[in-house]
This record gives structure tokens, C-alpha cells and sequence, in this order.
């Protein structure tokens, strides 16, 4: 058992001192083996939101969460395996996209997935609303998979950082998800534990992701880049807009039927698909299957234009047993029918301006989709449909979104929440580049560039 005094370290932390690599490890192992309870734990992560934590510090709880548990070794299957993650956003369902489109290319990837974290939706309870889909997989049964299918989204399981895994439940409800160096150390002690060989981040920026401005996104690339060098893993961190949702559903079931259109080849030159091609072109690259992320782009477009893309997720959601059956037709998913609409209100005339991603996120979370305590259910099917996005024309009672959920939630107080995240103009307004820079060892490159791409 660990021996460790947590009110002491908490008042260090408190009182802006530095804790040592020591203090940080009797912390977590402490907290892993039970000996120091959800309470304390919290108080020491409202400490560190509110003081930060140095970059040693960051570094040392990185390295004491991924100690406290397995890293999984894949060195016996083929190839370069190339992990990606996002750092979480409103309507983010690019990893249901991307890992079965970049295993098409030819570069297996194994990926270990979280739950939803306050307003943003999680990929395992997205995929979870696939009937039947698992994602607690055995530390075997995942490297069969990346062996068989060459790509596999899990959660975590108990030998993978399971310090993490619980503090990550914790940071949830404790109001301190939005913290650069904890987001930092979090992700990496699951990257490095996840057997990959390189990693591409997908680093959020705007109102619906935790890093609201570039400076703090670019902070975080920055901090999560440097992990990855100490521990000899090529890193390669995409800034990506998230002022506005990703695609024009949020929610669980509602992501992953878009994410099928997507693979379908129905939203080929969206914002969303934008951002998809970018990341595996990374992969693809860092995988030894494109000479340039060029190159990889243009064979990712072609993996979904041939249908390998669609075939390999398929291949995924039967491996891990869900039902392919939704694959080929969603309209059978069961309770998916929207329950009610939200319409424009009168003062709507022209275009929609904008449509703030936090407002739409956290409407999302009162119809069922995500959590608002550490043990609380989602409902899979709950969310928001045809979102009309910034650009799209609008009139006076025209529909802005359908709403979907299977309980019971206030439909008036999410109809007004919705209502108010959007703003209407007389002209479309202009578009925000989907890709907005890109960060490894060797530095910055910028990827803004103008385009009139729908989003």
C-alpha cells in the first residue's frame, strides 16, 4: 500500500508550492489502491486547476498514471502503428471516421477511448449506442484485433492507466476537465500505455472545445509534443476549429449516423471531412504508407470514395459485436425518431451568423447525452439532428434542429437553449479555415488558408 499524507500534498498544492515526482506518485498510488479517497483526490485536482501545475509536475503525474497499470505491447503485429486523439469538442465524431479509414490505408491503429467529459460527448458512449458494440476489451482481445481488423476502439481497462481512468471520472464532475496540464498528462498516460508507435493529436480550439484561444490550444500541442519526445514517440499535434459543432448532429447514436454517412462518402467536402483527411493524412504518413500527409490525404479521399473505408468499419463493429445491421440501414436503429423540433424564431431572416458549439453542447447533456454526476447513464439515442449551420439560409419558422431523446428531459428548456445559440444575419458570414496550424519537434506550420466549403 502506498504511504502517503494527501492533506499535506494538498496544502502544497493549495498554497501554489511544487510538489515532487515522489509526492505526485504516492498521490496517484494512493488514490489507485483506495488509500485516499474520491475527496481528497478532488481537492488536490481543484489545487492544481486553480494554481497549475509545472511542466515537471505535468510530466511526473503523466508518468506516475501510465506506472500504474500495463502498456500494452503490439511489437508483434505488422507495421507502423500510428494512435490518434482528440482533445474533445461538440459533434466530434472523427475517430468513428478516421481509425477504420486510415486501417484501410494500410496503418493499423490502436485506440483507447473515453466516456463523455461535461459538455463534450466521449467516443466509447458514441459507439456504445451501436446495439450490442463492446468496448471493454481485454488487454488480448485488443491486440487480436489490431492484428485481424488492424484498427480497434476500446475504453479503457483496468490494467491500462487505471489511475487515470478514475481520475478522469473524477475531473468530470468536479468542474476540472479544462486544464491544460492535466488534459496533458491525462492523454499521454493512455497514448503511451496503448501500444502505438506515433501518435497525431487532433487539438481543439474555440468556444465548444476546453481550449477556448489559440494561445491555449497551441500551450497545450506544445506540452503534449514534449511528453511524447521524452518518451521517444513522434508526436504530431493538428489545431482544428471548434467554435461551432462538427457535422450537424451531436449526441451519441446521432454522431455515429452521421459518422456512417461520412464513410458513405455523402459529406465529402464538409468541414468535418476536412478535418478527417487532414488527421490521416498525418497518419497515414507517420505509418510509412504516404511519403508526404499530402499524399496521404489523397489516399484517404480515395479510401472512401472505393467503399474500403465503410468495409473496414464494418469489419470494427462486428469484431467488437455490434450490429452490422445498422450499419447498412440506420432508420433501424430502435427509439431514433426525433421527438421534437426547434424552430426560428421570428427575428430570422437571411442566414444563420453563428451557433455557439458550448451552448449546443451543453443543451445536449440536458436531453440525456451526457452526464451530469460521476455514475449517471446516457441515453444513446438522445441528442440533436439537421442542425442548420453559420452560412445556411433561414426564414422565420423553419426548422434549426430536430431533438431525440428516449427519456423524459424538459423539451421547452432545450428548444430555448438551442433557439439562443444561434444568431441571424442578412449576409452569410464569412468561414473559418477548418485546419488552422501544425506542431511537432520541429515546430510550427500554419494551415489557415480561406475556402467556401459548407460546414
Amino acid at each position: 500500500m502506498s504511504n502517503v499524507n494527501p492533506v499535506s500534498l494538498i496544502a502544497t498544492k493549495r498554497d501554489g508550492d511544487a510538489l515532487s515526482d515522489d509526492d505526485l506518485t504516492a498521490l496517484v498510488d494512493g488514490y489507485t489502491e483506495g488509500a485516499v479517497p474520491d475527496y481528497q483526490m478532488s481537492a488536490f485536482l481543484m489545487a492544481a486547476y486553480l494554481n497549475g501545475l509545472s511542466a515537471r509536475e505535468a510530466a511526473a503525474l503523466t508518468e506516475a498514471m501510465l506506472a500504474s497499470g500495463t502498456r500494452i505491447d503490439l511489437s508483434d503485429v505488422p507495421g507502423t502503428k500510428v494512435g490518434k486523439h482528440s482533445t474533445g469538442g461538440v459533434g466530434d465524431k472523427v475517430s468513428p471516421i478516421l481509425v477504420p479509414l486510415v486501417a484501410s490505408c494500410g496503418v493499423p491503429v490502436a485506440k483507447l477511448s473515453g466516456r463523455g467529459l461535461g459538455h463534450t460527448g466521449g467516443t466509447i458512449d458514441k459507439l456504445e449506442s451501436i446495439p450490442d458494440f463492446r468496448t471493454d476489451l481485454s488487454v488480448d482481445q485488443y491486440r487480436r484485433q489490431v492484428a485481424d481488423v488492424r484498427g480497434v476502439i476500446a475504453g479503457q481497462t483496468g490494467e491500462v492507466a487505471p489511475a487515470d481512468k478514475k481520475i478522469y471520472a473524477l475531473r468530470d464532475v468536479t468542474a476540472t476537465v479544462d486544464s491544460i496540464p492535466l488534459i496533458a498528462a491525462s492523454i499521454m498516460s493512455k497514448k503511451l500505455a496503448e501500444g502505438n508507435d506515433a501518435l497525431v493529436l487532433d487539438v481543439k480550439c474555440g468556444r465548444g472545445a476546453f481550449m477556448k484561444t489559440d494561445a491555449e490550444a497551441r500551450t497545450l500541442a506544445e506540452t503534449l509534443v514534449a511528453i511524447g519526445a521524452e518518451h521517444d514517440m513522434p508526436v504530431a499535434a493538428v489545431m482544428t476549429n471548434m467554435d461551432v459543432p462538427l457535422g450537424r448532429a451531436v449526441g451519441n447514436w446521432p454522431e455515429i449516423r452521421e459518422a456512417i454517412a461520412c464513410l458513405r462518402g455523402e459529406h465529402a467536402d464538409t468541414t468535418l471531412m476536412k478535418i478527417v483527411r487532414g488527421l490521416a493524412g498525418e497518419m497515414i504518413a507517420l505509418g510509412g504508407e504516404a511519403e508526404t500527409p499530402e499524399e496521404g490525404r489523397a489516399r484517404a479521399r480515395e479510401a472512401i470514395e472505393n467503399g474500403a473505408a465503410l468495409d473496414r468499419f464494418r469489419r470494427l463493429v462486428e469484431a467488437q459485436g455490434g450490429d452490422p445491421s445498422v450499419v447498412e440501414d440506420p432508420e433501424i436503429r430502435p427509439n431514433s425518431a426525433p421527438v421534437a423540433e426547434v424552430t426560428a424564431p421570428p427575428r430570422a431572416h437571411g442566414y444563420v451568423a453563428d451557433l455557439d458549439a458550448l451552448s449546443v453542447g451543453q443543451a445536449t447533456v440536458e436531453l440525456g447525452a451526457g452526464r451530469q454526476t460521476k455514475a449517471a447513464p446516457v441515453d444513446p439515442v438522445a441528442g440533436l439532428t439537421r442542425l442548420k449551420k453559420p452560412g445556411d439560409p433561414v426564414e422565420p419558422g423553419a426548422v434549426l434542429a430536430r431533438l431525440h431523446a428516449s427519456g423524459s428531459p424538459d423539451l421547452d428548456a432545450v428548444r430555448a437553449a438551442v433557439r439562443d445559440a444561434y444568431a441571424f444575419a442578412d449576409a452569410p458570414p464569412s468561414t473559418a479555415p477548418a485546419l488552422k496550424a501544425r506542431y511537432d519537434t520541429q515546430g510550427w506550420t500554419s494551415l489557415s488558408e480561406p475556402h467556401a466549403d459548407p460546414v
